[in-house]
């Protein structure tokens, strides 16, 4: 049996932790985790406490070399050389590689991109799937190259997006993805097996950072599309609607597009973002096509709650008119 590749780690958030576990066990046997590259502590939390990411965490607790280079200089690079790594391992770290940093490995570079490229390069591809209505998503395994999520592909590992997943639940699903990905890549690229393709690049689409202004929901639009939004955007940076002069933070909805969903359903159609009355499960509001039911809410300084809960302390009356806004686009194609 060939000996375990040398492998040094790149990334700074804890979606990767399930690889780093398995590739610490079972994993051993396909390559040893001999450095990590993170991110520098950063001040977290209202009490702003200068705290070490997960990942750091998670290598000084087995006693690895931890690098938190503010930026990738040549000293750095010659810092990554000296693990004598065969391939260094890159998921959400945080810095562009330059080309010398990228091919200091003896096998190169490879990353983890939380999308099925060519859909969705760029910097939030787990909420913008999720926020587009997207039934699948996946992990893409890749070579960097300088270009924004461009390198060629060799694997991806595929999962579902249920209806009533936020973007938490589907970076659950994502984060055990990784294991099988890896598990099946390892072995061939220590054999020089691992094949890689070209991304077809007229299926390019592009997701951009996230900002507060994207939590708005305009209720023209249909209820399909309003639900995912909402859960595609939580828990960050979360829709929210004006209630009663409040701002209320929404944490989950679905739609419901016939009677039988939902016996609120008839009085929805000339009722567009106009509180039709409380289900078993939500808060309808009509929208351009369908009711949308809002599952969980939160209230400034409150919790998030189901329906039911929410509004025995918050209570909103059928026929309450809920504003609409513009919704900013979240995917530009290539």
């Amino acid at each position: 049996m060939s000996m375990p590749l040398r492998l040094v780690f790149l990334g700074s958030d804890a979606i990767a932790l399930p690889l780093l576990d398995w590739l610490a066990g079972e994993g051993s046997v396909h390559a040893q985790v001999v450095g990590v590259f993170t991110q520098p502590d950063k001040p977290v939390g209202r009490g702003q406490k200068i705290q070490a990411n997960a990942i750091k965490t998670w290598a000084l607790a087995r006693g690895l070399s931890v690098l938190q280079p503010e930026k990738l200089t040549e000293e750095v690079r010659l810092q990554l050389a000296a693990f004598q790594p065969d391939v260094s391992l890159v998921m959400a770290y945080g810095h562009i590689l330059r080309d010398d940093f990228i091919a200091t490995p003896r096998l190169g570079t490879l990353n983890l991109h939380t999308s099925l490229l060519p859909k969705y390069r760029g910097a939030s591809p787990i909420q913008t799937a999720v926020a587009s209505g997207e039934r699948e998503t996946g992990v893409t395994l890749m070579r960097i190259v300088r270009k924004l999520d461009a390198g060629p592909v060799a694997d991806a590992e595929r999962v579902g997006i249920g209806p009533l997943d936020t973007a938490l639940d589907v970076e659950a699903k994502l984060s055990a993805a990784c294991v099988p990905l890896v598990a099946r890549a390892l072995p061939k690229l220590a054999r020089g097996e691992l094949a890689f393709r070209e991304q077809d690049e007229a299926a390019v689409t592009f997701c951009r950072k996230l900002t507060k202004e994207d939590g708005v929901l305009d209720f023209s639009s249909p209820a399909t599309e309003l639900a995912a939004r909402i859960n595609g955007l939580f828990p960050w940076p979360s829709c929210s609607v004006e209630i009663n002069g409040q701002p209320i933070k929404l944490g989950l909805a679905d739609a419901v597009t016939a009677p039988n969903d939902c016996h609120l359903l008839n009085d929805i159609p000339s009722e567009v973002g106009v509180v039709a009355g409380v289900d078993a499960a939500g808060l309808v509001v009509g929208t351009g096509a369908g009711g949308l039911r809002l599952r969980r809410l939160q209230r400034p300084g409150g919790k998030m709650l189901p329906a039911a809960e929410f509004l025995r302390g918050f209570p909103i009356a059928s026929g309450t008119p809920l504003a609409s806004r513009p919704m900013p686009s979240l995917v530009t194609r290539g």
